[in-house]
């Protein structure tokens, strides 16, 4: 008896570690198929200006998944994707996404860099900050549906990677550092 539980006990364990890496948090047992699509031509999306090749990515929606034919509703746009090796300019600075905060409830978005296309000569107390968190920033807007350098719409600057978050509003060194990169930025863009 003692070797049948012992043994059952054994096959119980080895069913659930491999069940372990398949498990999906939401419930599901595979990730989520978004829809996207990937641009044609050049195109203005969220009042950004993007190439050819660009992945929008969008939330996802019952009857699509996967790559699209058309574009969806640009309400629905969850992330901006260049294609590889290319960039936008946005605030002075070389970005390669820029993808809608997760929580909806959130106005705003996390714009991502390569600092490695920026030349010592186009930096700027904005860009020397950002670079300095070697991340994505968040940044809060007044307007959802303009994910531009517009300074008349950006409200804040939210986080600068896991280093400097405003959701920790007694660290007083992570707020006067955002706050330092928002009035750096609101400077950029009266320049």
């Amino acid at each position: 008896m003692k070797f049948f539980k012992t043994s059952f006990s054994l096959l119980a364990l080895l069913l659930l570690a491999s069940c372990v890496g398949n498990m999906n948090p939401t419930g599901g047992n595979s990730t989520p198929n978004y829809p996207y699509f990937i641009t044609t031509k050049p195109l203005v999306v969220k009042k950004i200006a993007v190439p050819t090749g660009t992945k929008l990515v969008y939330e996802e929606q019952f009857f699509k998944e996967g790559k699209q034919d058309k574009m969806l509703n640009e309400r629905d746009l969850t992330d901006i994707g260049l294609p590889s090796g290319q960039t936008i300019i946005w605030g002075g600075v070389p970005v390669t996404s820029i993808s809608r905060f997760f929580n909806s409830e959130m106005r705003g978005f996390t714009v991502y860099a390569d600092f490695t296309k920026l030349s010592e000569d186009k930096k700027n107390r904005f860009s020397r900050l950002w670079q300095s968190c070697d991340s994505g920033i968040g940044i809060a807007v007044k307007d959802i549906d303009d994910w531009s350098f517009n300074t008349k719409n950006i409200s804040d600057v939210q986080s600068c990677s896991v280093l400097y978050q405003r959701y920790f509003k007694d660290n007083a060194e992570q707020q006067n550092f955002l706050d330092e990169m928002y009035t750096a930025l609101l400077e950029t863009g009266s320049k």
